[in-house]
């Protein structure tokens, strides 16, 4: 049928009309983008270098261009790697990944590739463990050997990962599962998938070699050998991250949903000039060392309008373990953090435990953490070393916190926060024998947090340093803390309370213990008639400044007198 000249003219005036408004639209987009990166930057409280940004050249293939076949069941692995080599030779660019179901072995990236999902694009990562090998890296801290990650970056420049697509690294095919984190159900339908258990028969193995790796490791999830031919016998146990990216700068995470990683999700190592936003990072809530994001030794990041639903820590810094970590002498600063989500996980925004190398310069605001186990953690313990100073964390609402709101442990000794609510901070009998200060004594000071709300939860707060090395300089102002128990301070140097509200359903609102310089001022709570509000315990309590009524304050018998000053 022919179409009239007229008709044609409006059609291809309405064209016209929607093509301007989508350029309108991009060139709007882009100016918010600029907008929000630049409301990044707002409010932080210390001197933050502007992020060097990536860039990619205006060029890009399609996987499918080199025969790439989305049928979830066909391998992709040499397909990506001609992909990648492909853009890299013209320069970079974009290697884009389709609509379909993409099975592939590890991806390694290379300078100036931006690895793009589309809408609907689904990376599957193969379940052979032949397609890993081992590579010299560092996994929770320590030099070690691991099975090579999925995505592999290494000392590379100006890479990003984009798009709307979903990124699964198959981490069911390789973690070990105990028994008491899944239902009756769970737990028979795994057992007769496949696999192995241990000798007690609550923990499950998806094969003999990842059961020789457990049982030759004694120290968390890396073996003390450093054979490679008894490693290799024992590779299964070897679970790589998902995203390791190492020694490298300008670094781009933007938008697609990264889920079931064999170990931590992501892992940037000893790396600069790093964006991750609008991240949907996902594990199953059992699922063993699940982490969301562990910044490792890295400087100069922007972390904003992330979700994290994981197994272990969902925001988490480090910088290496020990002798390890104190030897590569690379801390973890300039990071600001904001407007993110966490649901669950072991802890909303953590620091440590493997803090060797230092954290400092970080801003965390504007977050919400909805069920995490723990809401702020902050963990070390002897023979860490390391200092963690200038953190400044505000503007946080979180619900449902079942352990604390916020924990200072410098006394972690591995455990989950649900094991570790157990352990009284304040607990007399703990051993209290100083130990030498040296090297590897952890330093947590200068840690300052305003305009918190929390509400059901199991502790307002546990402030615990070590009796050598006291935490310094801590601070917490506008604070609206619901929970069983109250507030509790112990070894503590420096303290500020200021303007907080504490309703504890059982026990006192605020327990010092061996704390010194101590200041409380407009500090309200709600506790029955028969508890003291405030307690004051321990013989090295010194210079306690309390706003409040002395009747109000019970002071125990082995204070200093005098050490206890009310206005």
């Amino acid at each position: 049928m022919k179409i009239p000249r007229v008709q044609l003219a409006k059609v291809f005036a309405v064209m016209m009309l929607f093509l301007s408004c989508k350029e309108k639209e991009q060139a709007t987009a882009t100016e918010n983008k600029n907008e929000d990166l630049t409301s990044v930057y707002e409010g932080v409280e210390f001197d933050m270098p502007k992020i060097n940004e990536t860039s990619f050249p205006d060029y890009g293939v399609s996987i499918k261009d080199f025969g790439a076949v989305g049928d979830g069941l066909t391998s992709n692995t040499k397909v990506f790697a001609q992909a990648i080599a492909e853009v890299s030779e013209k320069g970079g660019g974009k290697v884009i990944v389709p609509r379909g179901i993409w099975l592939t072995g590890p991806i390694q990236l290379k300078s100036n590739i931006n690895l793009h999902l589309e809408e609907g694009a689904l990376i599957r990562f193969s379940r052979n463990f032949d397609e890993y090998p081992l590579v010299d890296t560092s996994f929770e801290g320590l030099n070690t050997v691991r099975c090579m990650s999925p995505i592999y970056a290494y000392e590379v420049e100006n890479v990003a990962i984009t798009g709307n697509g979903t990124i699964d690294g198959s981490g069911d095919a390789w973690r070990y599962v105990k028994k008491s984190k899944l239902t009756s159900g769970q737990w028979k339908a795994l057992v007769k998938s496949g696999g192995l258990l241990n000798e007690k028969g609550d923990t499950w193995f998806p094969s003999e070699s990842s059961l020789a790796g457990y049982i030759a490791t004694d120290n968390f999830n890396v073996p003390q050998t450093k054979d490679k031919e008894e490693l290799k016998k024992m590779k299964d146990f070897l679970r790589p991250v998902m995203v390791s990216i190492v020694k490298s700068k300008r670094i781009l995470l933007d938008g697609p949903t990264f889920q079931n990683s064999p170990a931590w999700n992501l892992h940037p190592l000893m790396s600069e000039d790093i964006i991750i936003r609008n991240l949907n990072v996902r594990n199953p809530w059992y699922s063993q060392n699940g982490d969301g994001l562990d910044l490792d030794s890295c400087k100069n990041v922007l972390i904003y309008n992330n979700t994290f639903d994981v197994g272990d820590d969902a925001i988490c810094f480090k910088s290496g373990k020990d002798k390890d970590g104190r030897d590569r002498a690379i801390p973890t600063e300039n990071v600001i953090v904001k407007n993110n989500i966490v649901y669950h996980g072991h802890g909303g925004f953590v620091v440590g435990s493997e803090m060797s190398s230092g954290v400092k310069n970080v801003h965390v605001s504007h977050c919400t953490f909805i069920g995490t186990d723990v809401g702020l953690r902050f963990k070390s313990t002897r023979g860490r070393g390391g200092v963690v100073e200038n953190i400044y964390i505000s503007n946080i609402d979180m619900v449902n916190i079942p352990t604390d709101v916020i924990n200072f442990n410098l006394f972690y000794g591995g455990n989950s926060p649900i094991l570790e609510s157990d352990q009284s901070a304040e607990d007399e009998q703990r051993d209290e024998t100083l130990v030498p200060v040296t090297e590897e004594t952890p330093s947590f000071k200068n840690i300052f947090m305003k305009n918190i709300v929390a509400t059901g939860s199991g502790v307002a707060a546990n402030f615990q340093g070590l009796p050598e090395m006291n935490l310094q300089n801590v601070s917490l102002e506008n604070a609206i803390l619901e929970a069983k128990k109250g507030i509790t301070a112990v070894d503590t140097d420096g303290l500020i309370l200021k303007n907080i509200k504490v309703i504890p359903s059982t026990g006192s609102a605020l327990t010092l213990y061996n704390t010194k310089h101590v200041k409380v001022d407009k500090l309200t709570y709600q506790v029955s008639d028969s508890i003291s509000p405030i307690r004051v315990l321990g013989s090295l309590s010194q210079d306690i400044h309390i706003n409040t009524p002395k009747t109000a304050i019970e002071i125990g018998g082995t204070v200093p007198e005098g050490v206890v000053k009310t206005e």
